[in-house]
């Protein structure tokens, strides 16, 4: 009965330790899984975060060009506007003004001019 005990013991110590190592490798398949899913789920986040970034600085790239060509046009404006101003100021200035306003105003209009 000694002998029957015995390999009853080691039989059962066998299969404890391979119940053991089946929930092992159960657990550890449940934790890659888990990882996994964790790498997805960020490389997924990841990619729509750079395609949020992508659009935003596009956006920004625009508006920036607009306020650009908006600067660059009121500038130009500026400078003709402070040129004329210039020649106004100038010798002579009050005849060039006066003859511009000549070529603005139309020939049938009546023009008081104050001295």
């Amino acid at each position: 009965m000694l002998k029957h005990h015995c390999k009853s013991s080691s039989t059962d110590k066998k299969s404890l330790a391979s119940a053991i190592e089946l929930n092992y490798k159960e657990k550890e398949e449940f934790v890659s899984s888990v990882f996994l899913g964790l790498k997805v789920c960020f490389s997924f986040l990841a990619i729509v975060s750079l395609i949020k970034i992508g659009y935003s600085s596009k956006v920004r790239l625009t508006r920036l060009r607009e306020i650009k060509d908006s600067y660059l046009y009121e500038k130009a404006r500026f400078d003709g506007l402070s040129s004329r101003f210039d020649d106004l100021i100038s010798f002579e200035g009050e005849q060039r003004f006066m003859k511009d306003q000549d070529q603005l105003i139309s020939r049938d209009i009546i023009r008081v001019i104050w001295r």
